[in-house]
């Protein structure tokens, strides 16, 4: 695994540039099932499995993440760039940054972050205009 340490708050930090791949608006994780299946389907000829899998994982963690704790309307997007995958997910909860569970039993979950941070090359958020955007570049190999 790559990535920059684990912390109990992600960087505050803009994203690479990046190319649009895919994006989708949410509303319910009811949904998440669907992005999940536009994913494979667009990327799954060009990418290793597993590095597919971690691409999934996520972009549904961070999604889910948005839609139970953002509020308001959620965006979620995968960028390309020449390194990687780029995941932004965008939520109403411009104030509250992301923040990994402390000293939870990990039984209990709220792991998601911790784990996609160490998957990540790279990983932060930044809010404007009342929106929170959490972010995460995975590596394309």
């Amino acid at each position: 695994m790559t990535g920059q340490a684990a912390d109990h708050v992600w960087p505050s930090a803009a994203p690479p540039a990046a190319d649009p791949l895919l994006s989708w608006e949410l509303a319910d994780v009811a949904e998440l099932p669907r992005m999940r299946a536009q994913v494979r389907r667009a990327v799954a000829a060009s990418i290793d499995p597993d590095v597919l899998d971690q691409l999934i994982l996520a972009l549904d963690e961070m999604a889910s993440n948005a839609l139970r704790h953002g509020g308001g309307k959620v965006e979620a997007a995968v960028r390309l760039t020449d390194t990687g995958y780029l995941i932004v997910v965008s939520d109403a909860a411009a104030a509250q940054p992301p923040t990994p569970a402390v000293d939870r039993d990990p039984s209990e979950g709220g792991l998601g972050l911790y784990l996609i941070a160490r998957m990540a090359l790279r990983h932060g958020w930044y809010a404007g205009n009342a929106v929170k955007h959490v972010w995460a570049l995975l590596p394309r190999t």
